[in-house]
């Protein structure tokens, strides 16, 4: 009962590459903030906000996916650990967009300045 030693070089490369292209587009879209997607809002920001929450979802899911070998688990631990981490972080966009709505109204319809 030999295991035999399987190179995943090839799929290491390939994870390498799908990431940095990610990243790539998330640094250019950074520098370049193209006025269609940065001045128009959805849901209280703007699409180029979402384009980055998106994409960083995306990165982080496909990190747990590769290197933590989600892949090879049972589907119900799968979705147990995805949908536990999809709400949270869909928790806490809610909690970013709704409190960030409020300072941004305390600041701009008072007398209290910007100061930090």
């Amino acid at each position: 009962m030999s295991h035999e030693h399987v190179s995943n070089t090839k799929r290491i490369w390939n994870v390498f590459f799908l990431l940095s292209a990610v990243t790539i587009v998330e640094v250019i879209l950074g520098i370049i903030k193209p006025e269609a997607l940065h001045l128009n809002n959805f849901l209280g920001m703007n699409l180029l906000n979402w384009i980055f929450i998106i994409l960083t979802i995306f990165k982080a899911y496909y990190i747990v996916w590769a290197f933590m070998h989600m892949e090879g688990e049972t589907p119900a631990l799968r979705r147990a650990v995805v949908w536990t981490v999809i709400f949270l972080i869909i928790y806490l966009v809610f909690i970013l967009l709704t409190e960030g709505h409020y300072i941004y109204g305390v600041f701009k319809n008072s007398t209290i300045k910007w100061n930090f």
